[in-house]
């Protein structure tokens, strides 16, 4: 039985979906960008200021960092703001965690809790057409603006990734689950990872 579930997603695949819809089913807390809003309310940053910088972490100290005991270093005054806001998402990860039941949407949170036992790491990815039709109809662009956004956001979150891991962002082996949304569908995802949750 799993009651942590940490999900990675490329841009319009799905997974924030998936990750949303698995929470209510489970009946689990849901941590997506309510830690963003917690993180800046926690270093006392307005929201508009620090929204930026999320995944923008040069991870040249962080990949030490993100390895240290709960809270890590957060409140080091001589850290860059992107850093210190990805270690206070990191303590907010852990505590969340420390509590249970609840799935967890990107900020490397598979990495972060590698070592709990009763943690499922899950990627969602997507053909490239899906996603593109999918950015298109959800968020009302254009395909140009969905083009770019899908190259724009894939970079960070992988660059992000990286950084403070030393992995490859997508490498099938981070992830005990890898799943194809364009092809199986939400639907379906929310249901297998049902299952694989109940083990």
């Amino acid at each position: 039985m799993y009651n942590i579930i940490t999900i990675e997603r490329r841009y319009a695949s799905g997974g924030n979906e998936i990750g949303k819809r698995l929470a209510e089913s489970l009946g689990f807390r849901l941590y997506d960008r309510n830690i963003l809003i917690e993180a800046a309310k926690n270093l006392d940053i307005p929201f508009a200021k620090i929204e930026g910088l999320e995944e923008s972490s040069s991870g040249s100290i962080l990949l030490n960092l993100s390895r240290t005991p709960l809270g890590g270093f957060s409140n080091n005054k001589d850290l860059p703001l992107a850093d210190k806001l990805f270690l206070e998402e990191k303590r907010i990860i852990e505590e969340a965690a420390e509590k249970g039941n609840c799935v967890i949407v990107g900020r490397a949170s598979g990495y972060i809790l590698r070592e709990k036992e009763n943690s499922l790491r899950v990627f969602i990815y997507a053909d490239h057409e899906k996603r593109i039709k999918r950015a298109i109809e959800r968020e009302g662009i254009l395909r140009a603006e969905a083009e770019n956004t899908l190259k724009r956001y894939d970079k960070k979150r992988s660059g992000f990734y990286n950084s403070v891991t030393n992995q490859e962002w997508s490498d099938p082996k981070c992830y005990e689950l890898y799943m194809n949304a364009g092809v199986l569908g939400i639907d379906l995802c929310v249901r297998m990872l049902i299952e694989a949750v109940k083990g």
